[in-house]
């Protein structure tokens, strides 16, 4: 296993600078070997070229960790349902993805490298067709908007209720979304910003990224009434039931979602462990979603609310990017952390948690784009 990760590992650094490239020619000749495929993807296909290498570099980065490369191809071939995804169709997208490698690196492709990427697939494919199958659930859930309400001029909190059978996640976990009447065969992925209830209702934050076609879909023109699609969960930034640690959870902007949905869960069994919630964001404008956690606060005292402002010189609270923020509230070392936002953010949270010797094993976190 080291082998065939240290050769996946070193063939990638051939393509990761030229993903679009990458990208072109998986798709080009998936669609020549199998046209009926091109149906099952939107018409834009951007945001749908993003997926596939996020789900590449992620299998590719955990496959010399047997546990989390398991548990994330099992989680992706559930997820997969949703494109109604057939076991020839693996067949298909693997030949098209080795293609696509040989045709991106040229005459720096080895046999080596061609063999390892083979065994790679087919491992990656077993795993995804076994988590596919042992899933019970339906391949998407319909759900309908209950609550629509924008906060701001690009945030917006929806909650939805599935239509039939409840949707299983555990707190701290995400979830595919379609918007079918605007933008169909279009999924994104959003963290549930609350702990399972007993009504099944799912509450979802949602910034309009700036031309983000679900996104903006989802802020700007969905309405009460609305029907959308939800996938299975997936992510691993939940609660450990075992530990006994205090928290730390750092969040930007609609990071805060899975955290909210984190101290949730905890108010319902928590009697000794302290959590300390970091949120941060440019402007106090921004800090859309503090009320409910404050409340939560007001009746738990073992929860504490840090907000955190670094370009609002009047702000009354702690100024500057959060990650230096907490940062002076430490040591960290003896915590579990969770860090949830853009790429950005995560990587100044790992970089802090790091240097203040917290164990990797301690920390779980969500980023919205590339670390």
């Amino acid at each position: 296993m080291d082998n065939l990760a240290q050769l996946l590992k070193e063939s990638w650094t051939l393509v990761e600078g030229q993903r679009d490239k990458l990208a072109g020619y998986f798709y080009a000749r998936l669609f020549l070997s199998d046209p009926a495929l091109r149906a099952l993807f939107p018409i834009q296909m951007d945001g749908q070229r993003d997926r596939l290498l996020e789900a590449i570099v992620t299998a590719v980065q955990t496959i010399d960790d047997p546990e989390n490369f398991d548990e994330y191809l099992r989680a992706l071939g559930r997820d997969h349902r949703k494109y109604h995804v057939r076991s020839t169709h693996y067949d298909t997208m693997g030949a098209a993805l080795l293609d696509a490698l040989r045709q991106a690196t040229g005459d720096q492709w080895t046999v080596e490298y061609d063999q390892a990427w083979r065994d790679a697939y087919r491992a990656i494919a077993e795993k995804m067709q076994a988590g596919a199958a042992a899933d019970g659930n339906p391949p998407f859930w319909h759900a309908e908007v209950i609550g629509h309400e924008r906060r701001g001029s690009d945030i917006a909190v929806l909650t939805c209720r599935p239509l039939t059978e409840p949707l299983p996640y555990r707190a701290g976990q995400y979830v595919s979304v379609e918007v079918p009447l605007h933008r169909p065969r279009m999924w994104r992925t959003y963290s549930v910003a609350n702990a399972p209830r007993e009504d099944n209702t799912l509450e979802f934050h949602v910034r309009a990224v700036g031309a983000g076609w679900v996104s903006s879909a989802l802020v700007r023109r969905v309405k009460v009434g609305d029907l959308l699609r939800l996938a299975a969960p997936m992510g691993s930034m939940t609660l450990d039931p075992h530990s006994t640690r205090d928290l730390l959870c750092v969040a930007g902007g609609v990071g805060l979602a899975p955290i909210k949905a984190l101290a949730e869960e905890l108010a319902g069994h928590n009697r000794t462990r302290w959590m300390h919630v970091f949120a941060g964001a440019t402007t106090r404008d921004e800090l859309y979603g503090l009320a409910e956690l404050y409340e939560l606060a007001a009746n738990h005292p073992w929860l504490s609310i840090i907000p955190a402002c670094s370009a609002d010189p009047g702000f009354v609270g702690e100024q500057g990017e959060v990650a230096e923020v907490f940062a002076r509230y430490g040591p960290w070392t003896t915590h579990d952390c969770y860090v949830s936002g853009s790429a950005t953010l995560v990587r100044a949270a790992l970089r802090t948690l790091a240097a203040d010797d917290v164990p990797p094993e301690n920390i779980r976190y969500d980023a919205f784009g590339d670390l």
